[in-house]
Order: C-alpha cells, then sequence, then structure tokens
C-alpha cells in the first residue's frame, strides 16, 4: 500500500469515500440485526426461560438427593429415639416383672400362712373373724381348709353370711361359670 502523502488530493478524495462507503455498508448490515432483536423480545425471553429450565434440569438431582439425605438423617435421628425409648421401656418392663414375682412369691407365702394359720384356730375363734373379710377372701381360705374344718367354720358363721360364701365356693367349683365377672 502507499502512503496517502504520495496520493493525489482526488485519489485521497476516493480513498476516503471508499471508506466512508465500506462504513455505511456495515452499518446497514447491523441494523437489521439490532431491529429484529428488538422487535423479536420473546428471542431474549425464550433464551432465558430455556436457561432458566436447564439449570433447573440441572440442579434437580443435586437437590433431591440433598432433600433425601437430609430426610434420611432425620429418620435415623427419630429412630435412634425410638431404640431408646425402648431400651428404657425394657429396664422397666424387667423392673415390673422383678417387682411383680417379688409380690406374687409374698402372696403365695402369706396365703400359705394364713390357711396355716386358720387351720390351727378352732371353729368358733375363725368364724368371727372369717365372717368379718371380704367375702371373696373368706370363701378362698375355706375352700383350701379341710372339709371337716370348713364344715364346722360354717356352722358357726351368721347363716346369711355362710350361704352367701357357700354360694362364692359352689360357683368357683362349677365349669360352667365363667371367670370373667363382666
Amino acid at each position: 500500500m502507499t502512503s496517502d502523502r504520495f496520493l493525489t488530493p482526488q485519489r485521497r478524495a476516493g480513498n476516503g469515500l471508499f471508506v466512508k462507503l465500506i462504513a455505511v455498508g456495515a452499518m446497514l448490515l447491523l441494523v437489521p440485526q439490532v431491529n429484529a432483536q428488538q422487535d423479536n423480545p420473546r428471542a431474549a425471553t425464550s433464551t432465558t426461560a430455556e436457561d432458566i429450565e436447564k439449570f433447573c434440569t440441572n440442579i434437580a438431582d443435586p437437590a433431591r438427593d440433598q432433600r433425601y439425605l437430609m430426610q434420611k438423617q432425620e429418620l435415623d435421628k427419630l429412630q435412634s429415639d425410638v431404640d431408646e425409648r425402648i431400651a428404657v421401656l425394657e429396664t422397666r418392663k424387667a423392673e415390673y416383672e422383678e417387682w411383680l414375682a417379688r409380690r406374687n412369691d409374698f402372696l403365695k407365702r402369706a396365703e400359705a400362712g394364713l390357711i396355716e394359720i386358720f387351720k390351727t384356730m378352732k371353729a368358733d375363734a375363725a368364724a368371727p373373724q372369717l365372717q368379718e373379710m371380704n367375702v371373696e377372701l373368706a370363701a378362698a381360705i375355706i375352700m383350701k381348709l379341710p372339709a371337716r374344718q370348713s364344715g364346722l367354720i360354717l356352722s358357726e358363721m351368721d347363716p346369711q353370711k355362710a350361704g352367701l360364701i357357700s354360694s362364692i365356693i359352689s360357683s368357683a367349683a362349677d365349669p360352667k361359670t365363667s371367670k370373667d365377672r363382666s
């Protein structure tokens, strides 16, 4: 290329004109693209919507995984709480069963001792005491005494009370009687 110093003024003007024409042509080529972008706002929106959809799709799996992980951690914590409560309940159950076994053992010994006491008593001394007891307890004691002694005690009791105790004893011996009193 030659330098602008060596060009004649006419050539310089023509050369400048050429440059101006190229600039105007480039401007005309760019104007429709700018107008097209301004006239079609959906193109920008759809690209944005597509980008949003792609973003959401890309993070959906990691977000779901994170949510599942948090739920699993919460379930693990709840499971450990339940396990702790079960352990406490099992401990209390064992304590209760031990207490119940001791109570039942005591009741058996007390009942055996009480029966032995009434076995050694005379009928006229035992009758007033059994008459003052709970009717069911008196019937249970009389049932465990020898038949001869039971008969003597019942004969010494008030006839009404003796009849009630006898009916309890007979209903306990009846196989048709329900064990449930409801």
